[in-house]
């Protein structure tokens, strides 16, 4: 069980100033203060140094369609609307056929302040299997956002795209973060470093190991050379077996996976409907005090679509050395037609955000730091 053994006042005094991302000691204040609840014990494994990993219940549903239940409705409601059909994600679990879009409740609820919200993404390994997720709340009007003041249960959207997967009650695949605003903060819907704070944040500390390329955030590009390397990708085999999520390191890559090799011209054509694996070229570090998250480039700048899982935990990719260590891996899919993409090519950004009081466990330093100093690398279920 996790406890905040603060005395109350202090316990208090944690969720106020300074405001932003709460960092791993706050978010254990919160399961302390009963802010944050579940069905049954939580395991020290879920606290990130930024986020909380969330567990699924053993109850989830397969569904026709994705939806939001809207200002009035609960998802329960969502749910006995669209005859969902029950699946029991109990002891051995439940395979998931890719295609299907469920939605399975999770085993936390939150009872958060008005001054407090919350936001959710994909874990990287969730990710990286192309397991598309999204959470839903009560009265929810958009995916992955918990408003202020929400008190309710949580309930996870889930489709797999590439690989039919086995889950069970228990299994983790998305992780929330949460946010402390003052009120004149209250109706701001982005917190995120704008270019000058991010370059004088470089200057102290290399962001980037290369140029910094600052476009609402740091430009992130396409290793299509290899970089000293044969292998710069790899394309999901389609009709592979079933990938239980909790069997770690337990596949072989080849029985999934195509590696794609460096070309002399340094390109690759992306098929529609295809999944691909790739990485920046560029290496990066998160200081202690920050926390950073993949976003969009432009949609104008080409067909193809960045799998946005990308939340990056304070101190991750930090070298020994106090240089950028780890490239972004990029899980990435073509739109409706083929498209060609070219080394150095810009694919996405990085956007930071404050946090409110740097983490007391940076990325890196704990058993779940599973992607420190990466290269390119699938997901922690395949044997390298």
């Amino acid at each position: 069980m996790i406890l905040d053994t603060a005395e109350p006042g202090v316990a208090d005094a944690l969720f106020s100033a300074p405001f932003g991302l709460f960092g791993r000691q706050k978010i254990r204040a919160m399961i302390g203060r009963k802010l944050i609840r579940a069905e049954i014990d939580f395991e020290p494994s879920q606290l990130q140094p930024a986020s909380l990993d969330l567990r699924i219940s053993k109850e989830a549903y397969r569904v026709r369609a994705s939806f939001l239940p809207g200002r009035a409705s609960s998802v329960r409601e969502r749910l006995q609307s669209l005859n969902a059909e029950p699946v029991s994600l109990a002891g051995k679990g439940a395979v998931l056929e890719k295609g299907i879009v469920y939605v399975a409740r999770l085993m936390e609820r939150l009872e958060l302040r008005p001054n407090l919200s919350g936001a959710a993404n994909p874990k990287s390994s969730t990710g990286r299997l192309d397991i598309f997720t999204r959470l839903i709340v009560d009265g929810g009007e958009a995916f992955d956002d918990v408003p202020l003041d929400y008190k309710g249960e949580l309930w996870l959207e889930i489709s797999p795209r590439s690989f039919s997967v086995r889950v069970k009650a228990g299994t983790k695949l998305s992780q929330v973060r949460f946010r402390s605003r003052h009120p004149q903060q209250r109706d701001r819907h982005t917190f995120t470093l704008d270019d000058a704070e991010i370059r004088k944040r470089h200057l102290l500390s290399a962001l980037v190991d290369g140029e910094l390329d600052l476009r609402e955030g740091v430009v992130l590009r396409i290793d299509l050379g290899g970089l000293g390397e044969s292998i710069v990708g790899y394309r999901a085999i389609k009709n592979s077996d079933v990938i239980d999520v909790n069997r770690l390191r337990g596949y072989a890559m080849e029985d999934f996976w195509e590696p794609i090799h460096a070309r002399d011209d340094r390109r690759l054509i992306l098929d529609p409907d295809q999944f691909y694996i790739l990485a920046s070229r560029e290496k990066v570090q998160i200081p202690a005090d920050l926390a950073a998250e993949m976003a969009p480039i432009d949609p104008a700048i080409g067909e193809f679509r960045v799998h946005y899982a990308g939340f990056f935990d304070p101190g991750f990719g930090q070298g020994a050395d106090g240089r950028p260590s780890a490239r972004a891996v990029l899980e990435v899919r073509s739109r409706d037609v083929p498209f060609l993409l070219e080394d150095a090519q810009p694919v996405g950004r990085l956007v930071y955000e404050k946090l409110a009081g740097a983490a007391d466990e940076l990325y890196g330093s704990g058993a779940n730091s599973s992607y420190q100093h990466q290269g390119l690398k699938l997901s922690k279920h395949f044997r390298a």
